[in-house]
């Protein structure tokens, strides 16, 4: 799979069919119109490709939106390794790029530049400056510019639209094995462990501190975990949240990863999460928070 930075996509790359979207998670919904392209381009013998933007553009857009991710680019890139794709473009959303008028991407970026022939994106497809693109004008410029616009669908499970907001609301109710079946896998983060106050370890409970930075929060509380630290695999707890026991200001993820003793830190690590336990809680002392742990440890393995 060949990764192009920009829409200036070489000679042997050219004449493609087409994906475009933010592909957050690359979830279910997404393997639809995925196969669906790729069924086209094997048709008529084209590479088959996608452009995708990076930051996400609600985010450019809204400063205000820190923790909206379901993955980080390069989870996304390799999420989509076993999709079929013979390129991605991985396109920077900037000032420039967001100003560009809807003629123009359709005329520079998609005929000049990339030179599809067929495209594939969502009805709700917006592009352009100030969105003032829609799928009725692609369209509108097929025949002048030899494309195709392809509307796929969307996936529907119980009259419900997949989409990665409807995973999102999920993971923020703490619902993580019907995120994890929209995922069509398990939702992790991954991330470089931090030092922290190390009372977990003053406890005799040591945890692995990360940071969510632009990830989305998922539901305040303790989640049966697994943990992939370079090749090694364990299970493990972990809290999502700002340790109430202990007045914490921070909101961390935090975990417990079981048969594991060594220092971690500055070490990246992927958190997988298996299923919600509890809520986070405040506890009137240690000794109750302990007893609570041990019960959680239960449940987890």
């Amino acid at each position: 799979m060949k990764i192009f930075k920009n829409t200036s996509v070489t000679k042997g790359y050219k004449n493609s069919v087409l994906a475009i979207g933010n592909f957050d998670g690359v979830h279910v919904g997404h393997k639809k119109v995925l196969n669906a392209a790729y069924k086209k381009a094997k048709e008529i013998k084209k590479k088959f490709g996608l452009l995708t933007f990076e930051p996400v553009p609600v985010m450019f857009f809204n400063k205000k939106i820190i923790n909206h991710r379901l993955d980080t680019l390069p989870q996304k890139i390799s999420n989509l390794k076993n999709k079929k794709l013979d390129f991605v473009i991985i396109q920077k959303f900037n000032r420039r790029f967001s100003k560009l008028s809807y003629q123009d991407f359709i005329y520079k970026v998609l005929h000049k530049e990339i030179k599809c022939k067929y495209l594939y994106v969502s009805k709700n497809f917006k592009f352009g400056n100030k969105r003032e693109g829609n799928v009725s004008k692609l369209k509108k410029f097929e025949k002048k510019l030899f494309y195709k616009t392809i509307i796929t669908p969307p996936l529907t499970k119980k009259k419900k639209t997949i989409s990665s907001t409807i995973i999102r609301k999920l993971l923020k109710r703490g619902e993580i094995k019907k995120a994890n079946y929209l995922l069509n896998r398990k939702w992790e983060v991954i991330g470089k462990v931090v030092k922290g106050s190390q009372r977990g370890r003053k406890i005799g409970f040591p945890t692995c501190n990360i940071l969510l930075k632009k990830y989305v929060i998922p539901k305040f509380g303790v989640y049966a975990v697994n943990v992939k630290i370079d090749r090694l695999l364990k299970k493990g707890i972990a809290n999502v949240g700002y340790r109430p026991t202990f007045n914490g200001k921070k909101l961390l993820l935090e975990v417990n990863i079981f048969g594991i003793k060594k220092n971690l830190y500055n070490k990246n690590i992927n958190v997988i999460f298996n299923k919600f336990i509890r809520p986070e809680k405040k506890f009137k002392n240690i000794i109750e928070l302990k007893d609570q742990i041990k019960k959680d440890i239960k449940l987890a393995k």
